[in-house]
């Protein structure tokens, strides 16, 4: 039985909308409010109050702070984050919310990811947000979390660098690959830090899965619409589901014609385009030709991209599409401390089974280099460190 949850944004998603879904679902307010304060950010505090939104009530958490006008880099939000009173655990989701969204940032500027300058997402209310979701989520205990489509509003938004249209442009990168809902409401419904955050901690979108509620929470956003409730609905409970199922697509080319080289660039691009997985297999074509098949499995969102790429990439006249349908283990990202530092990794849930962890190879190769240690040596000392220290409190969860 998977811990899990839903979350529903018919109004898009933005911090303090995720924050007051967590705290309307049951997360205490102030093991969040202690965390926030340890940030050392000038008189920052947090306090939740009932609202109603079209005549539905929801959480509101506001951010009470000293007036500032400080635009921070993303190095020294990731040093107050690290200062601070937190778990290992919250504050390796901060920094990943936090890092994606400089990503996003530099991308869009064409800058360094270190010379980005956070304008409004450097403030103190933005930090709060991101890092109280943190500590909140991981309150939470939830194992998985799927998310509906998203909608982005209409129009246009005034930010630092003049009048944007909707989607601001780091909003627009930040939701690359995840699939977006039509709306028509002439405002900003989802802002680049809900973005951040629904990329970084949601593992799947569609529909809500099979499950059993335990708890709803509702978080508000700060203003009344006039089209619909301007809330975010956070639904928790539990799945039998041994083996969490979703649906995915398979595209398939036969290639007889194209050197390595070529296929290798393609299947860069595929990765690049968010595929879920890409292979070759050799095979016979005709005339007794050695050939090679391409196969890519994607989500049902990145069909038309990724066939766009087979087809501008390669020489095939034709790709064979189905869907299908995929069991995945539950599953999340997870740090353990080594006698070199900290290797990230996977820990994977099966019914009836301890959990398992498994490294990253990048994390591990990055600190046998380093260190000039066997990578076989980085890979058990991982594996040690999570038996000995983290394979109890993970069973907890």
């Amino acid at each position: 039985m998977t811990h899990m949850a839903y979350l529903d944004c018919p109004s898009g998603i933005s911090g303090d909308m995720m924050l007051g879904a967590l705290v309307d679902a049951g997360v205490g307010l102030e093991p969040i409010d202690a965390a926030i304060g340890s940030l050392g950010l000038p008189d920052c505090r947090l306090r939740a109050e009932e609202v109603r939104r079209n005549g539905f009530r929801a959480t509101r958490v506001i951010v009470d702070h000293a007036p500032e006008h400080a635009h921070r880099h993303l190095s020294q939000i990731l040093g107050l984050i690290d200062g601070a009173n937190l778990s290992s655990r919250q504050k390796e989701l901060a920094r990943r919310i936090f890092t994606r969204l400089g990503e996003a940032e530099a991308k869009v500027h064409g800058i360094d990811i270190e010379k980005v300058h956070f304008h409004e997402i450097g403030a103190v209310d933005s930090i709060a947000d991101i890092v109280g979701t943190a500590v909140g989520w991981d309150l939470l205990g939830a194992e998985r979390l799927v998310a509906s489509p998203v909608p982005t509003g209409c129009g246009t938004v005034t930010i630092a660098h003049g009048q944007c249209s909707l989607p601001a442009p780091a909003t627009a990168e930040l939701l690359r690959g995840i699939p977006l809902a039509e709306s028509s409401v002439p405002c900003e419904l989802t802002t680049p830090t809900g973005a951040a955050i629904l990329a970084t901690l949601a593992d799947t979108f569609g529909p809500m899965p099979a499950m059993r509620i335990e708890r709803i929470g509702y978080g508000a956003g700060s203003r009344d619409l006039p089209q619909q409730p301007n809330l975010l609905r956070l639904l928790v409970g539990r799945t039998t589901e041994a083996v969490p199922a979703d649906r995915v697509w398979m595209l398939e080319t036969n290639l007889d014609d194209l050197s390595g080289e070529m296929i290798g660039y393609c299947i860069g691009r595929l990765w690049d385009a968010h595929a879920l997985d890409v292979y070759t297999t050799p095979i016979q074509m005709k005339k007794n030709r050695p050939g090679v098949k391409l196969s890519v499995l994607c989500r049902e969102s990145d069909v038309d991209p990724l066939e766009h790429i087979l087809f501008s990439e390669t020489t095939t006249l034709g790709v064979r599409r189905w869907p299908l349908q995929r069991h995945v283990l539950a599953r999340q990202k997870h740090t353990v401390q080594t006698p070199w530092g900290p290797v990230e990794g996977k820990v994977r849930w099966q019914t009836g089974h301890p959990p398992r962890f498994a490294p990253e190879f990048e994390a591990c190769r990055r600190i046998a280099a380093e260190h000039e240690v066997p990578l076989r040596a980085v890979y058990e000392a991982a594996q040690q460190a999570f038996d000995a220290n983290e394979v109890e409190r993970v069973e907890q969860r």
